[in-house]
């Protein structure tokens, strides 16, 4: 449940930020319990301190909406509010209005997208990792000419919810993000592409530099293997091995 409180402290004050670190810190854990113990806690801190920064360039300095930006940092990745996927966010976050108000109308969007988007009980969420396992055993049938009209079929069979709540020119930003993000780390090749694609559009944009995915940083940055074949192969295994944990858990659910 995402919440705003309305207490008006400010929590870039000396004696107010490490308390509500260490609040936000149990909180983060009560909302993303699986995600948090897999990253543990130094790791859990290092995106706190980034969300609460990031929350403050957007004039989010109480507490209760910096608490929200961290929710928002959970469900959506912690560069959401660049993400040309969640365009409305950014122009909430840079609207005219105080931040309480400002917040109320991310909380009201943020509540929409969840119904919209996820589903009861993250019913199109368990669909889309399915779906997303499936495409990720498969070969492409598609080449680098084709590459973007390809990606939008693909990722509106894996979750149509999201990509019909994204809208295709938001789409296509995307993936062209991800294609300058893989030639960047010399992913070569349609099958390099397409999953840093689908990491970006299942993880948010920022996915190779989030601190809550470190193992994608890692994987892509690893100076250690030079192929860059080997290296697709490495990340394709550690995508395939996250995305097999999340399915076991969901069915024992």
């Amino acid at each position: 449940m995402l919440l705003i409180r309305r207490e008006q402290m400010e929590v870039f004050e000396k004696v107010a930020r490490r308390p509500f670190e260490d609040e936000m810190v149990l909180h983060s854990q009560e909302f993303s319990p699986k995600l948090c113990k897999v990253i543990g806690e130094k790791q859990l801190r290092i995106a706190l301190d980034q969300a609460i920064d990031k929350a403050k360039t957007y004039n989010f300095t109480y507490r209760g909406p910096v608490r929200l930006y961290i929710e928002l940092m959970f469900l959506l990745g912690s560069h959401f509010d660049t993400d040309p996927q969640y365009v409305k966010f950014n122009k909430l976050l840079n609207a005219t209005g105080n931040q309480m108000q400002r917040a109320e109308h991310i909380h009201r969007e943020i509540n929409d997208y969840i119904q919209v988007v996820s589903g009861e009980n993250n019913i199109n969420v368990r669909k889309a990792l399915e779906a997303l396992w499936i495409f990720a055993k498969k070969p492409i049938t598609f080449g680098l000419n084709d590459f973007v009209e390809g990606m939008c079929k693909e990722m509106t069979l894996i979750f149509p919810q999201k990509t019909a709540y994204i809208g295709k020119d938001s789409l296509v930003k995307l993936i062209h993000e991800g294609q300058s993000e893989a030639q960047k780390y010399d992913f070569l090749g349609i099958r390099a592409n397409s999953l840093i694609v689908v990491l970006m559009f299942a993880f948010g944009h920022g996915c190779i530099n989030d601190p809550l995915y470190p193992w994608i940083s890692k994987t892509i940055k690893n100076k250690s293997i030079i192929d860059p074949v080997d290296k697709t192969k490495l990340l394709e295994k550690k995508s395939l091995i996250w995305l097999d944990k999340v399915l076991s858990r969901h069915k024992k659910v």
